[in-house]
């Protein structure tokens, strides 16, 4: 009876890792890239082959052969004999001695000796097919072979007891981990076995008869019924691989004491979230929209599929016997049954019996389907067993004839774009809704004001027209009163007058007639005064119904509210600029008072340091209130500060820059800042004017808003790397060389900006401003090239870039190489970075041996202050062929 037990602690047939110094001598080869010359030409599978695509990408299956060294049984019994096998790695070429005289020679992608490290077979037969499930497609990495030959040492080992013993999973979880976001991505694994044509999960013994399930639209198999297992971080994967090895069937036989009875099946999924790229054109259109479109997300599903497979085995040599022969059979089955769809699917077989057996459907797209896979064939040396050898050669010569076409699987991410599209459409529904509270408050305001102007001017036509009134009754009264006088006057020139004759009366007659019509006269004046009167009231009422000023009086009034809120907005503009001087006053003296409690002399704090370093102290809080300039922008309004940085006056543009550069060191205010379009302002003064404190402190503000990623990306969207360039040559003064040299270091630091960085000349003003030399400004140039070279560093490690280093391109090794040991720290700390980051990509190294760096590097790795800077150096140049084969040349003690 079979019987379960722990595999991992002991290494089969003797196998183990050769030491660190042998393995480096190997020689390195791409076993992604290279195809043998006098390899069988691949053939596309059928239309029965498996999970064929319409479309794709051509992927042979790559074989590599590894050879077990000799165990002890051996060395005893075949010491008189010759090893059966003969390896020329060089060649990738395997000598098969079918006797004393006569040979066989057989090529593989990759012949590996029994010298070969762990990391070299993970490498060469592994890591392509992981860095392809990272991109998207489905990945098979499988070891087949006698008994004994190393396969589940070469596979499953787990490293416990030694490091550089790992095996292919273990590595493959590390490099997947390494490459995938716990934010965004998510790996699960499920970790089964096929023991006697029953699918048995691993990770939960209970769970030992797992279906098989087919999509009838896709043909794509499943496992619905096993465990799933989130992953997150190695050592929970390390514990789920032991758990599972406890479960594992295995037996002692007479040709391995842990002989596997069971094929062991370890399934990684990989989820991952990515960006597609939008149309360059479509983005010009629509750059004038205000509503910005998202990008859109994809979903990529891939899977990993680790196969250990059971050794196959001849009885009468393996002595199995009852239960141990039955699995041997089943094993024997199954493993022929293997042998016979990949013979179908390379000969180009109408047919391939897929359902002969689980493992065959289990694998279906692994042989001529869409996955990316490796086989790694295990051979032992002894002559003895010549025979599995043979048969183990010729199933590898065999599986390197099937071409698999690769096929990435992705989806759009529909929750991610839905999330992404309310987020947006809140925005804008709130923007929306703060535009119209700030119309309705506008448009009561201007009805308040007119009410209040239409009423003044009602108090006054009232008023006047009371005057005119009291006047025209004066004027009555005192017409009639001049009558009746007359009058009376006239009645007694009348009487005294009777004797005169009739002259007399013919003259008292006519006065009598012309003091009537005078009296006529004044009675239709007054009549038409009363008139007037009414004329003007129903004029008033008309004016007040409809509230239209047309008269003089509204125009006049107008006038001086005009007047007024021109007055008003000066004097606020004045406020504005006192209470900033007021705010820099005080924040200058409570620095000057923590200076002398220190016993230190302070340096006065200016509107133009304007670098983070130097405004630490600008966040914190003066007894327990908030920062002066926080209290200056909730007083004033930042957009009024923004709207000063316009002003005419230049007095109180360089006062609002100043206070404007002094809210961008705090980070809380960077982004309403840019917002309110003060990035925007900031760059047109950059542009447009020539004074030296303006540029100064406009460069300073810029350089602290470049610390935000999405402020960097509107810098270079306008063109913010341009006219940092024009202000860095045109500049002498140190402190605006520093500020736009702090700004350009800052966008280094962006992975996303390298390119653009590079082609708008920000290298190049970077490398120009040290011809000033002070030494604030070559720290931040030191700075600036040190995270430069790291996203450079950054970006070759993931394949996105190749070639040598923008940085070499400009002309920057000599600079860095002259200044690597400078007396001053943050410089040569940077520039120490920096060489080491340059170092990690091969195609820099020749340059910079030939440069000097390599004595630099040396130097680092040795007497460098910081422990993780020497350290990064030593692991650079140890890993290096170049430079060590440099090393040993010139006798360097390293």
């Amino acid at each position: 009876m079979a019987m379960a037990s722990s595999r991992n602690g002991a290494v089969r047939g003797s196998m183990r890792p050769v030491s660190g110094a042998n393995s480096s001598n190997l020689r390195s080869s791409s076993f992604k890239s290279r195809i043998p010359s006098s390899a069988p030409a691949p053939r596309r599978s059928s239309s029965a082959s498996i999970g064929a695509a319409d479309n794709g990408v051509p992927g042979r299956v790559r074989v590599a052969v590894r050879l077990r060294p000799r165990n002890a049984d051996e060395s005893v019994a075949d010491a008189d004999f010759a090893d059966c096998v003969e390896l020329q790695p060089e060649l990738k070429r395997l000598k098969l001695r079918k006797n004393n005289w006569d040979t066989e020679t057989y090529e593989f992608d990759e012949v590996l000796t029994e010298a070969a490290s762990q990391k070299r077979v993970y490498e060469v037969v592994a890591k392509p097919v992981v860095e392809s499930v990272l991109e998207g497609y489905n990945g098979t990495v499988m070891a087949y072979g006698q008994t004994g030959t190393g396969k589940t040492f070469t596979l499953g080992r787990l490293g416990d007891e030694d490091t550089a013993a790992r095996g292919i999973m273990v590595r493959s979880m590390e490099d997947i981990i390494g490459g995938t976001s716990l934010d965004t991505d998510s790996i699960s694994v499920s970790y089964l076995q096929l023991y006697m044509e029953t699918i048995q999960d691993l990770l939960d013994p209970t769970n030992d008869n797992i279906a098989i399930v087919e999509d009838p639209r896709t043909g794509d198999v499943s496992l619905p019924g096993a465990t799933h297992v989130e992953i997150r971080n190695q050592q929970n994967f390390l514990e789920l691989l032991q758990l599972g090895e406890t479960h594992r069937v295995a037996a002692n036989t007479k040709l391995n004491t842990e002989s596997s009875r069971s094929h062991a099946i370890l399934m990684v999924h990989v989820k991952r979230s990515v960006v597609e790229n939008e149309d360059p054109v479509s983005n010009e259109m629509e750059s004038s929209s205000h509503f910005v479109r998202p990008s859109k997300p994809l979903v990529r599903r891939s899977k990993l599929v680790l196969v250990d497979l059971a050794g196959s085995e001849r009885v009468h040599k393996s002595g199995s016997e009852g239960h141990m022969l039955e699995e041997a059979k089943s094993i024997n089955l199954s493993l022929s049954a293997l042998g016979k769809c990949i013979n179908a699917i390379a000969e180009n077989s109408p047919h391939v019996p897929l359902r002969d057996s689980k493992l065959t459907r289990l694998l279906r797209d692994s042989f001529g389907g869409t996955a990316r896979t490796s086989l790694i064939v295990t051979i032992g040396p002894s002559p003895r067993h010549r025979g599995e050898t043979t048969s183990t050669i010729l199933f590898g010569q065999r599986a390197m004839k099937v071409e698999n076409m690769l096929k990435i699987k992705e989806e759009f991410d529909y929750k991610s774009l839905s999330k992404k599209l309310e987020v947006q459409l809140d925005k804008v529904i709130a923007e929306n809704e703060r535009q119209l509270k700030a119309f309705d408050d506008d448009v009561e305001r201007i009805n308040r004001q007119a009410q209040n102007r239409i009423s003044e001017v009602e108090k006054n036509f009232a008023e006047a027209l009371e005057k005119e009134k009291l006047k025209c009754q004066m004027e009555y009264m005192e017409s009639v009163k001049k009558l009746e006088e007359k009058l009376i006057s006239n009645q007694r020139n009348h009487e005294n007058g009777k004797r005169n004759g009739e002259v007399n009366g013919v003259v008292t007659a006519s006065e009598f007639t012309r003091l009537k019509e005078s009296l006529e006269n004044e009675m239709k004046l007054r009549k038409s005064a009363e008139e007037e009167v009414s004329k003007v009231k129903s004029q008033s009422t008309l004016k007040t119904r409809s509230g239209e000023g047309e008269d003089a009086g509204i125009s006049r009034l107008q006038k001086l509210l005009e007047d007024e809120a021109l007055q008003k907005k000066k004097l606020e503009e004045e406020v504005t600029i006192l209470r900033s001087q007021l705010v820099q006053l005080t924040f200058e003296a409570d620095q000057m008072r923590r200076c002398l409690d220190r016993g230190a002399p302070g340096n006065s704090y200016s509107g133009t340091d304007s670098l983070p370093s130097r405004h630490s102290q600008a966040r914190e809080s003066v007894n327990g209130q908030k920062a002066p300039f926080a209290t200056l922008c909730e007083q004033v309004g930042l957009q009024k500060i923004l709207q000063l940085l316009e002003s005419d006056d230049a007095n109180i543009r360089i006062h609002a820059v100043k206070v404007v550069a002094n809210l961008a060191a705090e980070e809380a205010n960077q982004e309403k800042i840019v917002e309110a379009g003060g990035l925007t302002s900031l760059l047109m003064l950059l542009r447009s004017y020539e004074d030296e404190t303006v540029r100064r402190v406009a460069a300073g503000a810029i350089a602290n808003l470049a610390m935000n990623e999405v402020s960097q990306q509107l810098i270079v969207d306008q063109g913010g790397i341009s006219l940092l360039s024009l202000t860095a040559a045109d500049a002498e003064d140190p402190q605006t060389l520093r500020m736009v040299a702090g700004a350009i270091a800052n966008l280094c630091g962006n992975d996303k900006l390298q390119a653009r960085l590079w082609s708008d000349g920000g290298i190049k003003a970077l490398l120009g401003m040290v011809r000033c030399g002070h030494p604030d400004v070559l720290a931040q140039v030191a700075r600036g090239i040190a995270n430069f070279a790291k996203c450079e560093s950054r970006a070759t490690t993931q394949g996105v870039k190749s070639g040598r280093s923008l940085l070499i391109e400009d002309g920057a090794l000599p600079w860095i190489v002259q200044h690597a040991n400078d007396e001053a720290a943050p410089i040569r700390r940077h520039i120490e970075l920096a060489l080491c980051h340059l170092a990690q990509h091969e195609v820099n190294a020749k340059e910079m041996i030939s440069g000097g760096a390599l004595w630099e590097l040396v130097r680092i790795s040795k007497e460098c202050s910081r422990e993780d800077i020497r350290s990064l150096a030593h692991r650079t140049l140890s890993s290096s062929p170049v430079f060590r084969s440099e090393i040993r040349r010139l006798g360097i003690q390293f």
